[in-house]
């Protein structure tokens, strides 16, 4: 048993994303097994995965590089066939590299990522049952120093007049990772408050798909 707490979390993004790899087989395993010729990942490589799996598609995992031709997708338990059709994963993997820091962070905060219910109340019956349908959509929000001068920022901003998608990675406190992917935005125009408060801009990312975490 660990807790843990953000004091020391490091967040990094990152738009740099090789050529997509085409994946000819994705097994119904845990973790699932991909076979890419000569693929050329390593352990921990951070990957794009793109795929017919409809709740697996536009998340990032890591690889195990398992042979030449396969990896692991580590954290995608896909043995359930009612979820994971057999022979619908196919798609495609991008390695992404060229994390960048995101600098002067005041604050971050996380929205969504909570349980979905449907409600199921038949007429015969006095008592309604409530199941999990789902997730609601993930994203993360922060709020950083204003600084015109800081080419990183800049270049979010730039991300942002595109409406360009980015791969996030958190850094947590002990070496534990969690990846996310969706649209970056940073805003422009400072935040003014109090006399003693620093001038501030926005940053949001909204995932496209699941948060994947990985223990150090």
């Amino acid at each position: 048993m660990a807790y843990y707490f953000p004091a020391g979390t490091k967040y990094f993004y990152s738009n740099t994303l090789a050529a997509a790899k085409s994946l000819t087989i994705v097994t119904n395993a845990s973790p699932a097994v991909a076979t890419s010729v000569a693929h050329g990942y390593v352990d921990l490589d951070p990957l794009l995965f793109a795929s017919g799996w409809q709740d697996a598609s536009d998340t990032v995992f890591e690889a195990d590089q398992l042979t030449v031709d396969t990896f692991a997708l580590t954290g995608l338990n896909a043995t359930d066939t009612n979820v994971y059709p057999s022979g619908s994963g196919l798609g495609t993997t991008r390695k992404i590299s060229s994390w960048v820091e995101i600098p002067q962070i005041l604050s971050a905060s996380t929205s969504g990522g909570t349980i979905k219910y449907g409600t199921i109340d038949p007429l015969a019956s006095r008592q309604a049952t409530k199941q999990p349908i789902g997730f609601e959509a993930i994203g993360v929000d922060m709020k950083i120093g204003y600084d015109a001068n800081n080419v990183t920022i800049q270049a979010m901003q730039s991300i942002t007049r595109v409406f360009g998608k980015v791969a996030l990675k958190l850094v947590l406190p002990g070496g534990g990772r969690v990846y996310g992917y969706g649209n970056l935005a940073c805003s422009e125009f400072p935040e003014i408050g109090g006399k003693e408060t620093p001038l501030q801009l926005s940053v949001g990312i909204g995932f496209d798909g699941r948060a994947i975490s990985y223990g150090a």
